[in-house]
């Protein structure tokens, strides 16, 4: 239980950020706008999701690890 819990909040992020824009008029560094990226919806016939799918069926258990070592508790964020 966090102390500073009513206080928390989400990491500061520009609105907007300089980088190259690659256009035939352009081809210099202009400012966009920054949106948060998420990651996609996992497919279930990637490769591995099979391959992990068909051993993980029948008796036997758990047959991969699963990480529980989680250290860092901020993340970086893709913009």
């Amino acid at each position: 239980h966090c102390i500073f819990h009513r206080f928390h909040k989400m990491v500061n992020v520009p609105k907007e950020r300089k980088t190259f824009c690659k256009g035939k008029k352009c081809s210099k560094h202009t400012l966009h706008k920054v949106t948060q990226y998420k990651a996609g919806k996992a497919s279930n016939f990637a490769q591995g999701k099979r391959r992990y799918d068909h051993k993980q069926k029948g008796f036997g258990g758990q047959t991969k690890p699963i990480f529980h070592k989680k250290a860092k508790t901020t993340k970086k964020i893709t913009l």
